[in-house]
């Protein structure tokens, strides 16, 4: 289990990144949504050792991940947003790296951790090719090969399916429901709703440094059941529903507008037919407004 108490973090800018985390996490897959400049990357951070926070404790298993960095970077696996990789090493060459890294010092033991980590992530065929030519699909699934180095207690992966194409989302979706397991937590930062639903057996929303939903996907669709209303209307009579109804999204379709509201006083206009919730009417719904779905 990963365990946050109280954590909080201020840049010098005076920016309060974090304002007293509090999340309890078992093992799965569980996802970590927010909009961008939410905390996420600076949560990640020192999940993984790479910034100090102002107070708060982080605990993985009972390890200190604060105080005890050696101990706590022997449990851990970490897919960074922003992933670097030596273009000219193979992919076998570059696991090879992370392995002497992670304390992989025996030749023969190197070489079977690397097959299996290849097969593992389904590069096997890709091993002697130079990793500056991979898709991004392939770059993300070497950053998970080379994370799962060392079995890791604790997998921190964020925002890895940015930039995938549909199938490589598809392919990467499996991977991270492959690995997750009774002991171990994979932890998925993302601003992309769709990841959650599809994944996480449980989640958490983060906006302006706190936490401000915690539940499972299911439950958060429940609480929007039979409030959830949608219409297709010329774009001029967008503003006279925002002025009188809670709107949750508009899209363009077909030179007209989509518009998703809620209401929990029955059908709020003419044309407004139910619809049935999405988990990104929920996030969408939690991020920009102040007030809470009840």
């Amino acid at each position: 289990m990963l365990e946050i108490r109280e954590l909080k973090k201020t840049y010098a800018s005076g920016v309060q990144a974090l304002r007293g985390i509090d999340l309890k996490v078992s093992a799965g897959v569980f996802g970590l949504l927010g909009p961008n400049g939410a905390g996420k990357t600076t949560l990640m951070k020192i999940l993984a050792t790479l910034l100090e926070p102002d107070s708060g404790e982080v605990a993985v298993g009972g390890v200190d991940f604060i105080k005890r960095k050696p101990a706590a970077r022997r449990m851990l696996g970490y897919l960074p947003q922003e992933f670097g990789l030596y273009p000219t090493l193979t992919a076998e060459q570059t696991l090879a790296y992370f392995a002497r890294l992670k304390g992989v010092r025996e030749a023969a033991e190197r070489a079977r951790l690397i097959d299996a980590l290849l097969e593992r992530v389904n590069l096997s065929q890709a091993r002697r090719q130079a990793v500056g030519g991979f898709s991004g699909g392939m770059r993300q699934r070497l950053g998970i090969a080379q994370a799962l180095i060392g079995h890791p207690r604790l997998i921190i992966v964020d925002e890895p399916t940015a930039g995938l194409d549909p199938e490589e989302r598809n392919r990467f979706h499996n991977l991270l429901s492959e690995i997750a397991s009774e002991e171990t937590v994979v932890l998925l930062s993302t601003h992309i709703v769709s990841d959650v639903s599809t994944l996480c057996g449980m989640m958490a929303i983060i906006r302006r440094g706190e936490i401000i939903a915690f539940c499972t996907p299911q439950a958060a669709l429940a609480e929007l059941a039979h409030v959830v209303w949608e219409t297709i209307v010329a774009r001029e009579e967008v503003a006279a529903i925002r002025a009188r109804a809670q709107v949750i999204s508009t899209q363009l379709y077909e030179g007209r507008v989509r518009v998703r509201v809620f209401s929990r006083d029955g059908q709020p206009g003419a044309g407004f037919s139910p619809a049935a919730p999405t988990l990104e009417d929920y996030y969408l719904n939690l991020v920009s407004n102040t007030e809470h779905v009840h």
